[in-house]
């Protein structure tokens, strides 16, 4: 993909990233390698669990695997570049690159969104009607619900992508930004990019407060259920599950609401960088780790495998 304008061909952009090449910046970057390898190994390993142990073969872990498989794909298309670009000290990214970090980032980070609403409507329907649960939540639905999350994200992601590339692009190359975020590429057009910032931001909220909507309401009952429940394990056991998915929800709806629900020309690279952290290399490191350390049956199901193991080794 190439774009023209008044004769300036632009083929590649340069990413100035998120380190520069101080003894500071270098123990920061080796914390994000140790976070990148937390991501990959605490996700693949949340799946796997999932897969191989029947007592986890319920529509809540269901969601689980695949926000840990959008996670995993999410950090791939992000930080390998982001890290070989510190390493070699190579900043450039061509504009077919580009787009497709555009449209992982997007596609990718829309289907979280997605599907972290129809998990708390889950956790809903458990909580507030257990009996119905069976019959609400079968299998069809639920693989209809997770098809939903990622083609929505995907189509949305297709149609802002080729929009924005669509844009003349014109000097300087330079993108304030450790990967082709949109608002960051936006910003080099050398069109008015503002109508077309109003339908990004029409979109984003749509994409966003429709699921962030699901899930204040289903928060909303769940707690007024939670507080009514007679046992007091009960309402320990159904607090403890629903206060993990909060916190993730708190930390990748705030950075993303913060990022795409403000007009560009109000963005600053600083705040951007620091911003997409939280959503590119936190959350997806952080999922694993509240759902499974403080999930008895994950754990019941991460003992399991490793006396097999340790049998497996002994003979």
């Amino acid at each position: 993909m190439v774009t023209h304008f008044e004769n300036y061909t632009i083929t590649e952009f340069i990413l100035l990233g998120l380190l520069q090449y101080t003894p500071t910046h270098f123990c920061v970057f080796a914390l994000i390698t140790v976070m990148f390898i937390f991501t990959l190994i605490g996700n693949s390993l949340l799946i796997l669990l999932i897969l191989v142990d029947p007592h986890l073969h319920t529509p809540m872990y269901f969601f689980l695997w695949q926000l840990s498989l959008i996670d995993i794909f999410f950090t791939l298309a992000i930080v390998p570049k982001m890290m070989t670009d510190y390493l070699l000290h190579m900043t450039v990214i061509s504009i077919s690159g580009c787009g497709t970090q555009i449209f992982l980032g997007l596609a990718l980070g829309g289907a979280e969104c997605i599907l972290l609403g129809l998990m708390s409507y889950d956790r809903y329907i458990a909580i507030c009607k257990p009996l119905h649960y069976p019959l609400i939540m079968n299998w069809p639905l639920c693989r209809q619900m997770a098809i939903s999350s990622w083609t929505s994200g995907a189509f949305n992601a297709l149609i802002h992508t080729v929009y924005t590339m669509r844009f003349p692009f014109c000097g300087p190359r330079e993108i304030h930004h450790f990967y082709c975020e949109l608002p960051g590429v936006l910003r080099l057009s050398c069109e008015d990019t503002l109508t077309y910032e109003t339908g990004v931001l029409i979109s984003t909220t749509i994409l966003l407060l429709i699921p962030f909507s699901i899930i204040l309401v289903s928060y909303t009952l769940i707690l007024v259920t939670i507080i009514q429940m007679a046992s007091h394990e009960g309402r320990k056991k159904a607090f403890s599950t629903c206060s993990s998915h909060l916190i993730v929800v708190s930390l990748y709806y705030g950075a993303i609401i913060f990022m795409y629900m403000r007009p560009i020309s109000s963005h600053t690279p600083g705040q951007d960088k620091v911003v997409s952290v939280f959503y590119t290399i936190l959350t997806p490191m952080l999922n694993p780790m509240i759902y499974s350390l403080r999930n008895k049956d994950v754990m019941g199901a991460l003992r399991k495998i490793l006396w097999r193991c340790s049998l497996y080794f002994k003979m």
